[in-house]
């Protein structure tokens, strides 16, 4: 029924995070005309959590092995927005990117559904 999920992230310095999203953390791309790049993404999954508040939505880069990614991105010079925390289904931290905004990075430590 669908063919993929088209993930948007609004930023204030569109140009150099597309460009940190090229050229450090190496996602493939097409260009939609006039520099506007849209990325393909490694296999994503989604899940509805509970909430008392207003909804919101989140979005994560999930990676096998956390260390080794804040590794080699701060060999490139990628700054780590916030401390590793460890949870029972995962570790968290984010990464900052050109724009200043953060972007969150996941080590799930439970089953994952996009390797089905």
């Amino acid at each position: 029924m669908f063919s993929g999920a088209h993930v948007i992230l609004y930023s204030q310095d569109a140009e150099a995070d597309r460009a940190f999203i090229a050229d450090v953390l190496g996602f493939p791309h097409v260009d939609a005309g006039h520099g506007w790049l849209i990325f393909a993404l490694p296999p994503a999954e989604i899940a509805v959590h509970p909430t008392d508040g207003t909804p919101q939505h989140e979005f994560y880069l999930m990676c096998d092995d956390l260390d080794a990614v804040l590794t080699t991105l701060a060999a490139a010079g990628v700054e780590t927005a916030r401390p590793v925390t460890e949870a029972r289904w995962g570790r968290l931290t984010a990464v900052r990117m050109p724009s200043g905004a953060e972007l969150p990075l996941y080590q799930p430590l439970h089953p994952v559904a996009h390797s089905l």
